[in-house]
């Protein structure tokens, strides 16, 4: 790095500290990848940010160019975790090549946003294909989805069943043999994994994910999470939750009132 950039860049970080402008969470943008990564549709729009938002550098003075730059920033990640989970190169770097065209062509910031919002469900969409086309028939797969992208509301094996247009014996018996796992046992399984990133990277009291995942009581709720993760609730934001949003909390107007 030579002495003029070295100065513009102590420049900006000056001007940054001097505006009280803080970068996004890393954790929290960890997470948002990874739930593209493993086709987890839910948390992947929860931990979605707006294309431009606050906690992001400016890439351009012009607003357009800016948001097209940030485009091509989340496209870039975003190929390189789903090859790391098992999306071939060729696909995702064609993806983002397609993403990045069609951003390029906008004339406008709705239409960027547009695209970028298709390009997260795409991307998340396709890695759901990825990650159960290679193990599970065609009909386990959409079951799959289905639950994916239905975790915030109470998953029942008809309402499945109707939605593929097969019976609930056949679907309850095949989902079994293919997946190993109980239909209904699944399900807890993702929301609680799903609850478990919720209780890592959020401020979400345990009873408003108990909620969220639509659990009969916050009693019932800590329970199926001991079950799978070993320890409650409490306990499991007391050991893994990110230093940052204790800190965040304490220094809040509502704790500090």
């Amino acid at each position: 790095m030579n002495q003029e950039t070295e100065k513009k860049v102590a420049e900006l970080l000056f001007q940054q500290r001097e505006d009280g402008f803080e970068r996004a969470s890393f954790d929290r943008e960890i997470a948002f990848y990874e739930s593209i990564g493993t086709g987890n549709m839910e948390m992947m729009r929860f931990f979605a940010a707006s294309l431009f938002c606050e906690g992001c550098g400016v890439l351009s003075k012009d607003a357009l160019r800016n948001l097209k730059y940030h485009l091509v920033v989340t496209a870039a990640l975003i190929a390189r975790f789903c090859i790391r989970y098992g999306m071939t190169p060729e696909t995702a770097y064609h993806l983002s090549d397609l993403y990045i065209m069609r951003a390029d062509e906008c004339r406008t910031e709705t239409e960027v946003r547009a695209v970028h919002k298709e390009m997260l469900e795409g991307y998340t969409r396709k890695m759901q294909r990825v990650r159960n086309s290679k193990v599970y028939s065609k009909q386990i797969v959409k079951t799959i989805e289905y639950i994916s992208e239905h975790l915030h509301s109470r998953i029942l094996l008809s309402d499945v069943a109707e939605h593929l247009e097969i019976s609930e014996a056949y679907l309850s018996r095949l989902f079994k043999e293919e997946t190993g796992m109980a239909f209904s046992d699944y399900v807890s399984q993702q929301k609680i994994e799903a609850a478990a990133s919720l209780l890592r990277y959020s401020d979400y009291s345990d009873s408003e994910i108990s909620s969220l995942f639509c659990f009969s009581s916050q009693s019932y709720f800590i329970k199926v999470f001991r079950k799978h993760m070993g320890m409650t609730p409490k306990s499991y934001k007391k050991q893994y939750r990110m230093p940052e949003l204790e800190q965040h909390q304490e220094l809040s107007p509502e704790t500090a009132a």
